[in-house]
């Protein structure tokens, strides 16, 4: 039967490829081409700590945050597990005095609010990990996430916040973000105005590897909880950048997210290739973006706990593998990462759906699955789950018609991804399934999945620009198009001063 030959269990996950345009032999050739890239051995590289983030000679180890067990894992001769250990434990006590409210605001009232402040991983593992998990939440704590520059973002959460009684998060690994930093600023202003005093230490916490700037900042040392340059941002939700999981679900929950993601971590690295989950869903979307030259994929669940998931995720698969240079300097003669997008599914159903049954692109589609609701109304939940299981049939068998605007081509792949609950240890699961896949997908097409070159060049290039907004004349360097620009924005900039 094609759906048990064309299957898999990992954990609480059964994956079902078998609605994928693939045979026996389709399978064991795209196996063997991972073997040619010397997989396994990658596999092992990356746990042990070898320097795969080519370009800036450090290791990738983000699985090393999620390894409670006793082994010790060695970067440049040091056991960096005791750290590891030792950042946990501080988050265990400032969760607890937080939960206990022994941690007080400048005005001695305990702490009610969390703001979370970060962008890219510091904002979205924290807001996909809290939206999903809200259920399991122990405190009546209230969350807020901060990332964008845009000041409508954050003047909406000041205006729902007491000042008094609110914590905010300054997550950032260089403590240099423009956009953090940014916001940071503003809102310490904002506190000594509301408070009318200086000494907010108690209003601040932050994750971050520079130590000394969060201090000059005026952060305590007993506030700041610290990141290393082995974490990059789109791995870092299974540190400190977590603590707001960690104060809505408490650090039991937290610990099972992290287990969640070390059992699929053992998987990946002890599971045969033909077996292992992220592998083969690696595989198969390799198939397609270079094999059928497929340039977009889409990630569906059926949970509206997962809302924020295909964001997560677009920043994991598009910021690790949308690059087109090899670990060697070539210029790639494939393409490589695909678009990643998508929506809660049956919103997605009356959006764009249409597209992927009668549109003229290839997209395949991961479906997630959820049996289980944490809060189930009659009859709801199996609406949901059929509305999935009808949609990927559909895809697959199609509908014949003499009218053309009625024909299903079909054969359009899916996979199904099938979990019975959205639990804490499940939720970590998933997402280092997805982890893994990208990495392998990296492997296979020789490049660095870790680094991110591609977003520095606007961020160095806003500095002038900056200054031309507050100079008579921009820099005559910049190209007519950008020269023109600054200046239309200047003279709208300055007419609408003029009206207040």
């Amino acid at each position: 039967m094609r759906a048990k030959r064309f299957s898999l269990q990992a954990g609480d996950f059964l994956l079902d490829y078998s609605k994928n345009r693939i045979t026996e032999k389709t399978i064991s050739l795209l196996l063997d081409l991972a073997k040619a890239a010397n997989l396994s051995q990658k596999i092992d590289d990356l746990f042990i700590g070898k320097s795969l983030n080519s370009t800036e000679n450090r290791p990738a180890l983000h699985t090393a945050l999620r390894n409670r067990s006793k082994q010790a894992i060695y970067v440049n001769q040091n056991d960096i597990m005791p750290e590891v250990r030792s950042v946990l434990q501080k988050m265990q006590d400032f969760v607890e005095k937080i939960h206990q409210q022994t941690w007080l605001g400048a005005t001695g009232k305990p702490i009610k609010h969390i703001v979370n402040v970060g962008i890219g991983g510091s904002h979205l593992g924290p807001l996909l990990t809290t939206s999903a998990l809200s259920q399991n939440a122990i405190t009546d704590l209230q969350f807020h996430f901060v990332s964008n520059i845009d000041g409508t973002h954050l003047n909406h959460v000041l205006q729902k916040i007491d000042p008094e009684t609110t914590l905010f998060i300054i997550s950032s690994k260089s403590f240099t973000t423009l956009e953090t930093m940014t916001h940071a600023k503003t809102i310490r202003a904002w506190l000594e105005k509301k408070l009318n005093q200086t000494n907010l230490s108690n209003h601040f916490i932050a994750v971050t590897s520079a130590i000394e700037k969060a201090n000059a900042f005026g952060i305590s040392a007993d506030a700041i909880f610290p990141l290393w340059e082995w974490v990059g941002g789109r791995f870092s939700v299974w540190s400190a950048i977590g603590l707001p999981l960690a104060l809505m679900i408490g650090m039991p929950g937290f610990y099972e997210f992290l287990d969640g993601a070390y059992e699929m971590d053992q998987h990946f690295r002890h599971t045969d290739l033909r077996s292992n989950m992220p592998v083969i869903l690696a595989m198969l979307g390799l198939w397609y973006i270079n094999f059928f030259q497929t340039q977009s994929y889409a990630i569906i669940p059926y949970s509206d706990q997962l809302d924020f998931l295909r964001l997560y995720l677009q920043q994991l698969d598009m910021e690790s593998n949308g690059k087109s240079t090899t670990h060697t300097g070539t210029t790639t003669q494939y393409h490589t990462a695909p678009i990643i997008w998508g929506e809660q599914g049956c919103n997605g159903q009356h959006a764009f759906y249409q597209l992927l049954h009668q549109g003229p692109y290839f997209i395949p589609v991961d479906f997630i699955l959820v049996a289980e609701h944490p809060h189930p109304l009659e009859g709801h939940q199996d609406i949901l789950i059929a509305s999935a299981l009808s949609q990927a049939k559909a895809l697959m068998q199609g509908k014949p018609s003499t009218h053309l605007h009625k024909a299903f081509q079909g054969n359009r792949p899916s996979n199904i991804l099938f979990m019975p609950k959205l639990t804490s240890r499940n939720l970590g699961a998933l997402l280092a399934l997805y982890e893994h896949k990208t990495f392998v997908q990296g492997v296979i097409w020789d490049i660095n999945s870790f680094d991110q070159w591609g977003v520095e060049l606007g961020k160095e290039l806003l500095p002038q620009i900056l200054l031309d907004f507050q100079t008579d004349n921009a820099n005559p360097e910049h190209d007519p198009s950008t020269m023109h620009l600054i200046q239309h924005y200047k003279k709208m900039r300055n007419s609408s001063c003029e009206k207040l």
